[in-house]
């Protein structure tokens, strides 16, 4: 049967509509200038974090070596006592080496991490012991947080033990978080010291607070820039 002048018109129009309604859809997909430049931006943009993190990933050391040198008070007594250090990673955590040398021989000594290096000293935290064998050195393994996250905390004044009264703080101070970057090291006891040529002063730098004088130090480095916050 023959096509009707109003059926072919109207057949015409679906079709103009379906093709202008295929367009229409095309254009929305389709990203205009800006929005590929802006897309372009944002991948360039994302390539280059990914350089800078991997760039500071391989930037960040795997092992870092340090020394220590004599403390003042300790420079005539023993002028050629030295510390080697070298912290490396160990899992979550940082494995420490400390080496000394040039020291009395058979001698206990205590090592601290401090947040400066000499005196007078602020918050200081008790690591561990190192004794010195019949040549005069020493060395210990310690595993902690030996890195720029090292630091200590208090957000209140609360009540402290009195393992040692009339010594020990009632309470402890009110502090926001302070990095502690540094290293010491005391005789650990003050005859020790007077018996190798040292100053008999007495320190708190031991577990029963009566230390002799501090031998060794970081203080080769800026008080607020210890060897310890370079290591990440």
């Amino acid at each position: 049967m023959p096509l009707t002048h109003s059926y072919r018109m109207l057949a015409h129009t679906g079709i103009r509509s379906a093709v202008l309604l295929a367009l229409g859809l095309l254009l929305v997909a389709w990203p205009g200038p800006a929005t590929a430049r802006e897309e372009g931006h944002a991948r360039e943009e994302g390539r280059a974090r990914k350089v800078e993190g991997d760039r500071h990933e391989q930037e960040k050391p795997e092992k870092l070596a340090f020394d220590m040198v004599v403390a003042a008070g300790a420079q005539r007594c023993l002028p050629n006592a030295a510390g080697h250090v070298s912290i490396q990673a160990a899992g979550q955590n940082q494995r420490m080496q400390v080496k000394v040398e040039g020291l009395p021989p058979h001698r206990v000594f205590t090592l601290f991490v401090l947040q400066v290096p000499t005196g007078p000293f602020g918050l200081s935290w008790y690591q561990g012991d190192i004794e010195t064998d019949e040549e005069g050195e020493g060395s210990r393994d310690f595993l902690g947080i030996f890195s720029s996250e090292t630091f200590v905390i208090a957000q209140a004044v609360r009540p402290a033990p009195q393992t040692h009264p009339g010594v020990d703080a009632l309470t402890n101070p009110d502090t926001a978080p302070v990095h502690m970057y540094h290293l010491g090291m005391w005789f650990s006891d003050p005859g020790d010291a007077v018996a190798a040529g040292c100053s008999n002063g007495t320190t708190p730098f031991d577990g029963d607070h009566v230390a002799g004088i501090q031998v060794l130090n970081t203080s080769n480095f800026p008080d607020t820039a210890g060897p310890l916050g370079q290591f990440e």
